[in-house]
């Protein structure tokens, strides 16, 4: 079978290529530069990804899109109008890449959302699932709704195969962003004050949500659905916190502090995001795709924060203390 993988020179790019090449698919990556190429796979130059996009060559043979390329959420947004910024790319670049495809002959088409179409917490009790209301609260969770709004009319007018994947925050080896930065916190000995936030989150390693995107790839049943993905079991902040401390070699240190006040310091210092990041519980439940396309992730939440600690102990601690 014959991949295309957009965003394929990311954090999840790579390994998914990688896993592909494995199991003896083809793969084609589209790049928006020939400035970060691929290994062992071809590569189709695109530039920037928006309604005019040209995916002719990228497109010729091509059995299946994995579509992973996006505008992605920033926690400090410089556009003067973020939400015009993100439907150029992720709207407008993904609809165009979908009706081109269609044109092309490709089967099918799988679509990397977000949970953020979901929403942005839940309660310990209630997990997000598919069947919920969407409810985005910001500019790029609304980007990737109305995405998903215009792959589902295009599928329903062409008959290209569309499946939406919406997973959580992705870690592995790799990660940047506000994992990297917890990392980075816990190598230094930093103390936190989370010890009394009682929070369940869900999260999903990298090597997992690939291996879902090929399941979703390849799989009949999965035309035309959505799925939730996450890893096992969810955690939360202090046990995360814990676990990696471990794994790292650096215990976490951490002290009460009630949540309320931290969520003032959040709001006082402009970064009340990432603190309710911290303190909110966002569980999903991946049930329905372990039911209907017999999925089950490879590696457990434990395996998978083991895989990270490890990549960052030997990439960043360790290499500053030889």
């Amino acid at each position: 079978m014959r991949f295309l993988i957009t965003g394929a020179n990311g954090f999840v790019g790579k390994p998914l290529c990688a896993e592909l090449l494995r199991q003896g698919h083809s793969v084609r990556a589209a790049l928006r530069s020939a400035n970060t190429p691929v290994e062992d796979v071809e590569v189709v130059v695109t530039g920037a990804i928006d309604g005019g996009t040209d995916w002719t060559d990228a497109l010729r043979g091509v059995d299946v899109v994995i579509h992973l390329a996006a505008r992605v959420h920033v926690m400090k947004e410089t556009a003067a109008d973020p939400l015009a910024e993100f439907l150029k790319v992720n709207l407008h670049g993904t609809a165009n890449l979908a009706r081109q495809a269609a044109r092309a002959g490709v089967k099918r088409l799988v679509y990397v959302s977000s949970i953020k179409v979901n929403g942005e917490r839940t309660t310990e009790s209630r997990p997000f699932v598919e069947s919920d209301e969407p409810d985005p609260q910001d500019a790029y969770g609304m980007s990737k709704w109305q995405a998903e709004q215009t792959l589902q009319r295009i599928a329903q007018e062409t008959g290209l195969q569309v499946v939406i994947v919406r997973p959580p925050l992705v870690y592995g080896p790799g990660v940047k962003g506000n994992f990297a930065q917890m990392l980075k916190v816990l190598g230094a000995g930093i103390p936190l004050p989370l010890a009394s936030v009682h929070n369940l989150r869900s999260l999903v390693y990298v090597g997992n949500l690939v291996d879902a995107l090929i399941v979703c790839a390849t799989h009949p049943a999965a035309a035309g659905q959505t799925y939730l993905v996450s890893d096992d079991e969810a955690v939360s902040t202090p046990d995360l916190l814990r676990l990696l401390g471990n794994m790292m070699g650096h215990l976490a240190h951490l002290f009460s502090c009630p949540p309320a006040l931290l969520k003032l310091a959040g709001r006082l210092t402009g970064k009340a995001e990432q603190v309710e990041r911290l303190l909110d519980s966002l569980r999903v439940d991946s049930g329905r795709i372990c039911r209907e396309l017999d999925w089950t992730p490879p590696r457990t939440l434990q395996q998978g924060l083991q895989a990270t600690a490890e990549w960052y102990r030997d990439a960043y601690f360790d290499a500053q203390h030889r």
